[in-house]
Parts: C-alpha cells; structure tokens; sequence
C-alpha cells in the first residue's frame, strides 16, 4: 500500500492533512475523517477535499518546505475552513469558490506561522472563517445551511456517546456514527491520544454541566471538542502529560464558556476552535515558566547536595 501512495503522493498529502485536523499524522486517520464527513454531507465531504487540495497545491506553487507538506501541516485549517463554510452557508457558486480560496489562504497563513516556529494549530482556520463569515452574513443574501436552521434533536443514546460526539463536533459532524468513526481514526494513529480525548470530553461536559450549560448542547459534545483537541496536543505516556492535560482542558472548557455565555464572538461564526487554541497557548506558557522555574532551582539542589557530601565525608574522618 505504501508504493500506492509513493506514486500518488498528492494523494497522500491530502489524507494526511485531513488527518492533521486532530494532529495525527496519518493518511488512515484523514481517509476515516472523510468517509464521516460524508457520511454527514456530501458537501462538506467534498469541500473538505477541494480546501485541502487547494492549501496542499499552493504549498506546493510556493515552494514550502517538502517534508511539511508531505506531513499535511499545510491541508488541516484549508480543511476545517471548506467544512465550516459548508456547514454554515447554502451551497452556492460563491460558497464553492470561497472554500477553494480559503483552503488556500489558510495554506498561506500556517507557513507564516510555522516559518517563525510559532504553534498556532488551528488559527488559521479560524481567522478566515471568522473573516468570511461575518462578510457573507452581512453582505451577501446567501441563505444559512439546513445544519443550521434544522434543530438536532437528542437522541436517547446521547447520554453514553457524547464523549465520541465532541470528536464529530470537531469537524461539524453532529451524527453519532461521524463521532465513533472519528474516535476510532484517532485510536488507530495514536490510542493514548484517543483515550486522553475521550476522558477530556467527559470531563468538559462536566465542567460545562457545572457552569449550566444547556444538557442537550453538552450531550451533543458541543462543550467537549475543543477539550478534545487541547487533551491531544499534551497527551503522552508519563504521568505528568496527565497534568498537562488536565491543565490544558479545564483552562479551554473555561475559555469556552465565557466566551459561549457572553456572545462574544456570534457575530463572527462563533468560537470555533479558538478555545482549544487559545487553553493550548496558555497551557505551554505555563509549561515554559515551570521549565523555567525548574531550571532556576537545579544549581540550589546541585549545592545543597555537594554540602551534604562534604558533611558527611568531614564526619567520616
């Protein structure tokens, strides 16, 4: 199968960046992403595709660096923002054309980023659609999407599976099978990642549940997605990750929430996933200043512990 993919490696560039979209580096994990989008909609499958393509071929026009295409950092955000103008807006000849330009744009912003060895994950995405949004909304008649108009009503079995719900939510996808596939492409790139997702989840809804949101939104996962991708970036095997992790998320469920009780950012299209990105920001933050801090108190310990084994050898003789 790879030498499939080595004769088609634009193939491969765009599994990989769907994949990217929950930070796995994995064409398996891109190609079940897709199947749940368009399991959802088959237009937001297809302009999922058409983004991606559209990041991955102006990476290429433009020269960036080979091993990052190839890993799929230029096809995530162009993704997420094809995906997201679906799922707002009516499928129009507009729409189709801003997703193409998006996917590109997003392509352009992340080199920028990445250039200057900045981590800003999903930024692009959300600067562009925030940007798109608001003009389509105000300037143009396009009318919204069924996804948006139609209430999703809960199921009886949403009480159990919201915690797969919140990985669908991460790419637009209320469906419930969209949400296990998505857990399920997560746990075949990287288990420990899925399952650090999955507890997130459950314990951004908890949080949520505390602050009162809405049950029938938590049950949906809107309220756990963003947790979900902020438990994958610090997920890992030692057991500080699991602090990392638990920082990580309650700092994003938070974020949120504030901004999801205050409407601060409804004009725009919503939060998106600037909760995540922004929990993740002040997460590594914290993580720098502790490395810091850590280092600082080193040369103290080096000299309490030369002290003690000059004492001990002054003692001996």
């Amino acid at each position: 199968m790879d030498k499939f993919f080595e004769k088609i490696p634009f193939v491969d560039n765009i599994l990989k960046g769907t994949g990217q979209i929950m930070l796995q580096e994995n064409r398996w994990t891109g190609l079940l992403f897709l199947i749940g989008i368009f399991m959802g909609s088959w237009e937001q499958g297809l302009s999922a595709i058409m983004a991606t393509a559209a990041g991955t071929l102006t990476a290429q026009f433009l020269k960036y660096d080979k091993s990052e295409i190839n890993s799929g950092l230029y096809g995530f955000s162009a993704a997420l923002v094809g995906v997201a103008l679906s799922f707002v807006f009516k499928n129009t000849l507009l729409i189709w054309v801003l997703v193409v330009v998006g996917g590109s744009l997003a392509s352009i912003i992340q080199h920028f980023f990445i250039k200057r060895k900045i981590p800003v994950f999903t930024l692009p995405f959300i600067l562009i659609a925030w940007v798109f949004i608001f003009l389509l909304h105000h300037f143009t008649e396009i009318p919204p999407s069924k996804f948006i108009t139609e209430t999703i009503l809960p199921t009886n079995n949403d009480e159990f599976l919201y915690s797969t719900n919140a990985f669908g939510e991460v790419i637009f996808q209320g469906g419930v099978l969209s949400g296990i596939i998505f857990f399920i492409a997560v746990f075949i790139s990287s288990p420990i990642a899925a399952l650090y997702g999955f507890v997130a989840s459950i314990l951004g809804g908890y949080i949520a549940h505390l602050n009162g949101e809405p049950i029938d939104q938590i049950h949906l996962g809107l309220f756990g997605f963003n947790a979900v991708l902020s438990a994958i970036v610090f997920s890992g095997f030692k057991k500080i990750d699991g602090f990392w992790v638990l920082l990580a998320v309650a700092v994003t469920v938070v974020i949120d929430d504030v901004l999801v009780d205050n409407n601060i950012l409804s004009e725009v299209g919503g939060v998106l996933t600037f909760p995540f990105v922004a929990g993740t920001w002040v997460t590594l933050l914290i993580q720098k200043v502790f490395a810091k801090t850590k280092s600082e108190f080193k040369p103290f310990n080096q000299n309490l512990k030369i002290k003690s084994a000059l004492k001990n050898f002054l003692k001996s003789k």
